[in-house]
């Protein structure tokens, strides 16, 4: 077992995970506000505009960390009135806002080098020191890169994974910009300016990535196909479980939700029918890593093959009915429960008596007739059913 896979299941809401998993983000924004800070002012005195764009660049990592703790901070809070579902969105929102912002920035940096790559008569030939910062930058962040995947592997956390791989992506961009230094001041003076163009282009998929996902989210745009038959899969396994005929996904932040509508057996009894939708619920829960709550609505095999049951009277009225229907049978006072089963556009009925109420098999099947004669005239009633205990 790889060590990955065997913490893939560690608490979430662990004291230990959320303190390790903020230390790492602390780190991250400390290192990356040095980082951006030496590189713009390193690059606006040495002329680099690749070293100033990589600096904007790092700095933008900076605010993505920072995202990283409000995501922790604001992710262990539970739901309460205001918030039934969390406060997930929130950090959907602020990351969308940020994606905006990386989008507008970049697009300066890329305007601003183009406008030079006009008149590249005028550029000047960076300094020896932007090369030797563009290079300390990429080692910083293949460090940082290794620091976080250790602790994103060690509590399983996705977040801080995705965290880790962006700052080695981030030391592509600072490739990119030595290569475009050492361009210039070997006599390319174009390089340099060609290399703020291609970080700005990586800033602006970055800042498109972060606000698509968001606004999928802000839709509530269903899981993927894969993790949607894994759920199928898991529902159809629960015992009970007949079929399913509608299944809804969302995201809320690193969360995900369901809504499904199982089949069961018609004539199972409301406690069963629960505690089945129950267990569907458990299991989803337990075995789809990204799921945190699901709505389960229970549905008959009748429910959606028959004619529909909408508009049929419920208990209260269909009692009135019956009482008037059975006044001239004597034993219908001593029935002690009626169940009522809305199947096929109709009501079947259960009617239970004592056994005490009729003398042998012979007078117990005439006062079924009985009640079934009773009842004939009520086209919203199928069938009675008489029981004796």
């Amino acid at each position: 077992m790889s060590h990955t896979e065997e913490h893939s299941h560690f608490d979430s809401s662990s004291p230990e995970r959320y303190r390790a998993s903020l230390r790492v983000a602390i780190v991250n924004i400390t290192a990356n506000f040095l980082l951006s800070t030496a590189q713009v002012i390193i690059g606006l005195l040495g002329h680099s505009q690749a070293l100033v764009a990589d600096g904007m660049h790092t700095l933008s990592d900076m605010l993505a960390d920072m995202l990283v703790i409000f995501a922790l901070k604001h992710g262990r809070k539970g739901a309460d009135a205001d918030h039934p579902y969390g406060h997930e969105r929130i950090e959907t929102a602020v990351t969308l806002i940020l994606g905006i912002v990386l989008i507008g920035v970049a697009i300066g940096i890329g305007v601003r080098a183009g406008m030079k790559l006009v008149a590249v008569e005028e550029l000047l030939k960076p300094s020896m020191l932007t090369l030797w910062t563009a290079i300390g930058t990429l080692v910083a962040k293949e460090a940082m890169y290794r620091y976080t995947i250790v602790t994103a592997n060690r509590f399983g956390s996705n977040m801080l994974r995705a965290s880790a791989w962006h700052h080695r992506s981030d030391a592509l961009s600072s490739l990119i910009v030595a290569i475009g230094i050492s361009g210039s001041l070997i006599g390319f003076a174009y390089f340099d300016a060609l290399a703020a163009i291609v970080v700005a282009i990586m800033i602006i998929k970055v800042g498109v990535q972060l606000s698509w996902q968001s606004l999928r989210e802000l839709v509530d745009t269903g899981l993927g196909t894969k993790d949607l038959d894994s759920i199928r899969k898991t529902i159809l396994s629960v015992s009970g479980v007949k079929a399913l005929h509608l299944l809804r996904t969302r995201r809320v932040g690193g969360q995900a939700l369901a809504d499904v509508h199982i089949i069961v057996d018609d004539h199972l009894s409301v406690s069963e029918g629960h505690q089945i939708s129950e267990a569907v619920r458990a299991k989803l829960i337990n075995e789809i890593t990204p799921m945190t709550d699901v709505m389960v609505h229970i549905d008959t095999e009748e429910d959606v093959e028959a004619p529909s049951c909408e508009g049929l009277p419920l208990r209260d009225e269909v009692l009135k009915r019956l009482d008037g229907y059975f006044h001239a049978i004597p034993e219908a006072r001593q029935i002690e429960h009626i169940t009522l089963h809305y199947l096929d556009g109709h009501i079947d009925i259960e009617l239970l008596l004592p056994l005490s109420a009729v003398a042998d098999t012979a007078a117990a099947q005439k006062l079924a007739r009985r009640f079934a004669e009773a009842i004939q005239g009520d086209e919203k009633i199928g069938s009675v059913d008489v029981l004796f205990h």
